[in-house]
């Protein structure tokens, strides 16, 4: 740890999310004018551990995106006080090393729960009414009469009902679809008042048209829809996943997908980002794919942006972050 009165003018941040400061650029010009020096991403994409490691070498604070913060990479952290992680996850920061350097760490919770939720919808209704393969028919020249699926009177299951879950409950709601939820810790007032079912999780997704997961990664998360989970879902169904990747056995799932059991999927995350184009998943047509972009709404950008950028500076200043994590 540095010296504990170093003035914030002296210092040095590390900012690594890409969409840092691209719709509201006062995140930008406000840091730089309080720091000694602000260092961006050079790579335009999440940093590996070793890429980390080089740059936190006498950096007092990092705004960190979706970057490998393990323990090697938090090695040359000699002056580090905190990772302001600009989202809500923590799964890729190595909080025991942290907390052993000293080193706080914050997040942004709920500030892209809205614009995630939306995306999520919009998976659902792209698989449900064909319109990716309807706009690139029409667009080829074609005029195709596509059978499509409404969500009137279908069920659409939420794995998990947090802040996204919940947003995602609240614009399903005039669809006139079922709305059934599973959560360890549900909020049944929430779930009462827009009439969502809580449920087991095999009710969940053995009831499901459009299955949506909405879970954090954890230990016990991780590969949870593997070949066993698949094989529970109704056949002809859908999965939308807008959470973490490594929620899915992805080949478990392409198999799927390939065998009947499910009509499609729309995937916004992946085990690896950006995932191999010549992944089982990839070449089928059936899988809507986006590239972990459900976050990147204007008002995503700037609500994190500024969490994490306050929480940033409050530690550096010596002020308690309003966002802790650990």
């Amino acid at each position: 740890m540095g010296n504990e009165t170093k003035p914030l003018k002296s210092m040095r941040i590390l900012v690594t999310p890409t969409s840092y400061g691209k719709t509201d650029s006062r995140l930008k010009t406000e840091l730089e004018s309080l720091v000694s020096e602000v260092i961006y991403n050079p790579t335009g994409k999440p940093l590996r551990s070793a890429d980390v490691v080089r740059l936190l070498e006498g950096v007092d604070g990092y705004i960190a995106g979706l970057d490998e913060i393990d323990r090697p990479a938090l090695a040359g952290a000699n002056q580090l006080k905190v990772i302001a992680r600009y989202g809500v996850g923590v799964d890729n920061v190595d909080l025991a090393a942290a907390s052993e350097k000293g080193i706080l760490v914050t997040n942004t919770p709920g500030a892209n729960a809205s614009a995630v939720a939306e995306l999520a919808v919009g998976l659902i209704l792209s698989l449900a009414r064909r319109i990716p393969e309807a706009a690139a028919a029409t667009r080829a020249g074609g005029w195709p009469r596509l059978t499509a699926i409404s969500l009137e009177r279908k069920t659409v299951s939420l794995l998990g009902f947090g802040a996204v879950g919940r947003q995602v409950a609240r614009r399903l709601g005039g669809f006139d679809c079922d709305i059934l939820a599973y959560d360890p810790y549900p909020d049944r007032d929430f779930a009462i008042e827009h009439n969502v079912q809580l449920v087991t999780q095999a009710e969940a997704v053995r009831e499901a048209d459009f299955l949506s997961l909405h879970l954090p990664l954890l230990p016990e998360t991780r590969s949870l829809v593997n070949e066993d989970f698949l094989s529970q879902m109704k056949r002809g169904s859908f999965l939308i996943n807008t959470a973490r990747g490594e929620l899915i056995d992805e080949t478990a799932l392409a198999a799927a997908i390939q065998s009947g059991r499910l009509s499609g999927a729309g995937l916004d995350v992946f085990t690896r980002e950006p995932p191999d184009p010549d992944g089982p998943l990839m070449k089928l047509p059936q899988v809507l794919v986006t590239p972990h972009c459900s976050s990147h709404t204007d008002g995503a950008m700037n609500t994190m942006g500024w969490m994490a950028l306050n929480d940033c500076l409050s530690v550096l200043r010596g002020e308690p972050p309003l966002h802790l994590v650990k």
